[in-house]
């Protein structure tokens, strides 16, 4: 089971964090480019969920998967949005996307002073222990397959 990827967006588009662990195809576009492109995808996807769904759920769109990969998906009620791409082995880890954000991102950027909330997080602190954290995850593998 591999972890690829997470992103951070804010309830604007804006993506605040972005690390790969085990990305094997970069696409030739750039990073910002990219960005936009998942935020695009999520939004159009979220919008199609709500207006599909015949009942108002709670939780909505949850995951994607493709014939190569999982997109897992988490919001928090601030509008914040963890996006992390597996292996397609890999069940429903919306605990997990809770657990980065109310352990990890609330404690280390939230309550940072340093960190300026809508800015690109850059904290050391917190990318040491989210990496720390997703490497110590039962779903991560250090080799791709």
């Amino acid at each position: 089971m591999t972890v690829y990827n997470l992103y951070i967006f804010d309830r604007e588009g804006t993506c605040l964090y972005y690390h790969e662990w085990n990305r094997r195809n970069q696409s030739g576009i750039c990073k910002t480019e990219e960005y936009k492109l998942m935020y695009g995808m999520l939004f159009s996807i979220k919008s199609f969920c709500s207006r599909m769904s015949p009942i108002d759920q709670k939780d909505g769109f949850m995951n994607l998967r493709t014939n190569k990969f999982k997109l897992h998906f988490y919001e928090t009620p601030s509008g914040l949005k963890f996006v992390l791409n597996t292996d397609l082995s890999v069940g429903n880890i919306r605990d997990t996307l809770h657990q980065i954000y109310s352990s990890i991102y609330l404690e280390y950027v939230m309550k940072n002073p340093l960190c300026v909330q809508g800015d690109v997080i850059e904290s050391e602190l917190f990318q040491t222990k989210l990496d720390d954290f997703v490497r110590g995850l039962p779903i991560f593998a250090t080799k791709l397959s």
